[in-house]
This record gives C-alpha cells, sequence and structure tokens, in this order.
C-alpha cells in the first residue's frame, strides 16, 4: 500500500536518567530465613527491573526511520506486530446487541473472518487481555468521555461491548441532549460509570462557512482559540477523558483566531493565506489541551487517542477508492508517511508540551498511541459493509473499523495504562508490569 510521500521529519524526547541495578541474594541455610530472603529480594528485583535507560530506538519499523521512541526507560507496548491468534475477539455481532450498523461487518455479510484472528504483540512485553470486571471496578462510580468525531465514538461503541460482557448499562443520552445522535450517555447503575461520547471532530468551535450549503468538500469555518463548548463546558463533570482529532482536518477549512480570519487550510481561496492543514490541527489540539489545563474545576486524567490512519487504495474515499484487503500488512510492509505523519507528529508534540505543563498543575495526560498498530490493519475496515443512514452506499468507509476488530485493541491500551496508573506504575509498561502481564495475558 502506497501512501504520499512528503520529507520525513526527526523528533527527540530529551533522554531519561540511567539507573539500573542488580541484586544478588545470599542463599542461607536457615529454610525461614532462606525464604525471607527470597520473598526480599523478588520485592527489589520487581521493583528495580523497570529502572529508566536513556537509551532511545525508532518509533517501531511501521513508522519511518525519521521518527524516534518517545520513552525507553519501559517496556513500550505500543510498538509491536500483530500475530496469529485463533480466540483474539471478545464478543460477537450476535452476542453484543450495542453494535451500531456502520461497524456492524458480520452482520451485513462481510465473507471472512480472517481479520478476528489476530492480537497486537508489543516487541519486549505481554498486553494484558481486556478485563471488563477490573475495569469497572477501577471505573466504580466514575466517568469517561470520549471527545472527537466519529471515530472517537468508535473505540467508545468498543468499550461498550467490552464492558456488556459484566453489565448492560442504560442509555441515558436523552436526559442530557437532543441530538442523541451524535451526544451519546451510558450509564452502568450497578458499577455507577457513567460513558459518554461529544462530537467534536474539530474540537474547536466550527460552523459551515456557507450556511446554505454543508457537503465534505464545502470549506468549514474554524474559530482556533475557541474550544467547541459542547463538550467544554461539560468536561470538568468527567475523570477520564479520551480526546482525539483527524480525518476532518482533510477538508478546507478556514481559520479564525480572535474573531478574525487569519488564513486557511487547503481553501483555494484568493487574498486568503494558505496556512496548511496542520496549522490548523496544531492549533485546534493546543487549544482544547489549554482548555482542559486552565479549567479549574477539572481533575481528570486525559488521553491523547493518536492518529487512525484511513487504508483506501486504487483511488480515494470519493473517487471509487476501496479496502478489500483480508490480512494485516507486515511488520515494515505499510509506512506512516506525508500528511498522515504529519498529522502524527503535529498532536504528538502537542501532547507532550501539555503533558510538562500538566506535571506543573497536577494534571495527568497520557497517551494511547494507537497509530503504528493500526496503519498495520487495512482488513479492519467496514469497507462497503458498513450501513449508515443516508450514507452513499457506493462509497467504501475505509476509516472507520469492524466491530468486534482491531480496534478493540485501543481499549485494551487504555484498560492497560488506567489499569499501570491505579497500581501506582508509570504510564508506560514496566518491566514489573510486563512479568505480571505476561502471566495475567492466559488468566483473563
Amino acid at each position: 500500500m502506497k501512501f504520499t510521500v512528503s520529507e520525513l521529519h526527526s523528533w527527540k524526547i530529551p533522554p531519561q536518567s540511567n539507573t539500573s541495578s542488580t541484586k544478588k541474594v545470599l542463599v542461607l541455610a536457615s529454610t525461614p530465613v532462606l525464604l525471607a530472603a527470597i520473598t526480599l529480594y523478588l520485592f527489589i528485583a520487581c521493583t528495580h527491573l523497570g529502572a529508566p535507560s536513556s537509551q532511545e530506538l525508532e518509533i517501531g519499523t511501521s513508522i519511518s526511520k525519521g521518527i524516534e521512541r518517545v520513552d525507553r526507560r519501559r517496556c513500550d507496548v505500543f510498538r509491536g506486530q500483530w500475530v496469529r491468534h485463533p480466540n483474539a475477539e471478545y464478543y460477537t455481532n450476535l452476542t453484543c446487541p450495542l453494535i451500531i450498523d456502520q461497524h456492524n461487518c458480520l452482520k451485513f455479510g462481510r465473507p471472512d473472518t480472517e481479520f478476528l484472528k489476530w492480537r497486537w504483540k508489543p516487541d519486549e512485553c505481554e498486553l494484558p487481555r481486556f478485563h471488563a470486571g477490573r475495569f469497572l471496578e477501577m471505573a466504580r462510580g466514575k466517568s469517561l468521555a470520549f471527545v472527537g468525531d466519529s471515530v472517537g465514538r468508535n473505540q467508545m461503541q468498543s468499550l461498550l461491548c467490552l464492558l456488556a460482557k459484566v453489565e448492560v448499562p442504560e442509555e441515558i443520552s436523552h436526559r442530557y441532549s437532543i441530538d442523541t445522535t451524535y451526544f451519546k450517555r451510558w450509564y452502568f447503575s450497578v458499577h455507577k460509570f457513567t460513558l459518554a461520547t461529544f462530537w467534536a471532530p474539530f474540537l474547536v468551535k466550527s460552523r459551515d462557512a456557507d450556511p446554505d450549503s454543508h457537503s465534505f468538500s464545502n470549506i468549514m469555518s474554524l474559530y482556533l482559540d475557541e474550544p467547541d463548548l459542547s463538550w467544554a463546558s461539560e468536561i470538568a463533570d468527567f475523570d477520564f477523558v479520551v480526546i482525539s482529532a483527524g480525518q476532518w482536518f482533510f477538508r478546507p477549512l478556514m481559520y479564525y483566531e480572535k474573531r478574525e480570519v487569519i488564513g486557511c487550510g487547503s481553501c483555494k481561496v484568493n487574498n486568503v493565506t494558505d496556512l496548511t492543514r496542520f496549522y490548523g490541527y496544531r492549533m485546534a489540539f493546543r487549544t482544547a489541551f489549554r482548555e482542559l489545563l486552565n479549567r479549574k474545576a477539572y481533575k481528570g486524567m486525559t488521553f491523547l487517542r493518536t492518529f487512525s490512519p484511513a487504508h483506501f487504495e486504487n483511488g480515494a474515499w470519493n473517487t471509487g477508492g476501496s479496502c478489500a484487503r483480508t490480512r494485516p500488512f507486515a511488520s515494515g510492509e505499510a509506512k506512516l508517511e506525508g500528511e498522515d505523519l504529519e498529522f502524527y507528529l503535529t498532536q504528538v508534540e502537542e501532547f507532550r508540551a501539555a503533558q510538562k505543563e500538566g506535571i506543573k498543575r497536577g494534571l495527568t495526560f497520557r497517551l494511547l498511541d494507537t497509530t503504528e498498530a493500526m496503519i498495520q490493519r487495512p482488513d479492519g475496515h467496514p469497507n462497503r459493509l458498513g450501513h449508515l443512514a443516508l450514507r452513499n452506499e457506493t462509497m467504501a468507509d475505509c476509516v472507520h473499523w469492524c466491530m468486534p476488530g482491531p480496534i478493540d485493541l485501543w481499549n485494551e491500551f487504555l484498560f492497560h495504562v488506567m489499569w499501570s496508573e491505579s497500581r501506582g506504575s508509570p504510564h508506560g509498561q514496566t518491566q514489573k508490569s510486563a512479568r505480571r502481564a505476561k502471566t495475567a495475558d492466559w488468566l483473563f
């Protein structure tokens, strides 16, 4: 598969200090003393196995050589490859009644199930399987919001199905919004857990430049210094927030700051400076993160779910492109390049700046780096098998993801990071937690 190629950009993170140590245990003759010594050794060894190292690696074989891994001091669950696994899926279209038709590939006749037989394997550790019971216990009495576009809603739908194995939630969207298509809320009464999604494809305030005409090719006006109040006005009520944005920034955009036009992205309007779509993308994330940092009532944990690539082949979304593959790409077979790479780098740079500022303000920012895993899954999209009201059925959907399918990995990542945080571990996978995960993987 080929992607648009542009100049690769190098991005480095300051190295961390290297503090590793090895413990030795003296074998004592006395059995009670020996057992106590072994117990002490295991505690100390597990504590120090995750010590930091300053070494940096490339972000992975499927990401271009110009990028480098963010943090080498712990095992990185986001770098790896897909391996065959006969029982990888957690649910089916028959066991989860909450799958919407847009993602329900099996319901609408997808003939192959090969795309369900793969599981993500990190390079240097194991990723624990999603555990619905533990997730709901961590989330007891709390709330989680997905802020972004329909791909973000796709992840929310996946989480609903994963959790429904333990408790089927009640939809309460009508209590909070008139628009119950784009603004959803679900309540797990046993665990007193609320799950919500806020429709904000640009994260910032937006409107049609021409209010009398709306299409995918029309110019949208973005107010880059104003967060979209549909989410910003309510976000302080949430304990966890997963923020994302992507494909909508490919359309022509007009940029406003302080209510004045400052330029555009791919708008082709005379006498308006083209600042590129990446400028708008950067400023949208900057404004969204700033809103979370500055809103005094917000004390939640923020996750950035990284850019989700589309996989159109033999044309674009509106020129006959499709995604009919039935297997993942091999590691290194697909590269993140061109505009996709630029989007990825841009959002992660803004995330790192927000994360640094969050430390000063006592706020936690964590990364769900799904991009490398998903660039390898051209087989995971609905293609022409997803059904959506008012959608042109002749167009393939190579943006959203089938359920069940590869998108369930995103919530495995979410569970892993939340579980690590709840256990007092660093946000990445330490070797200590890697050992625990390796054991837990077959127990779950």
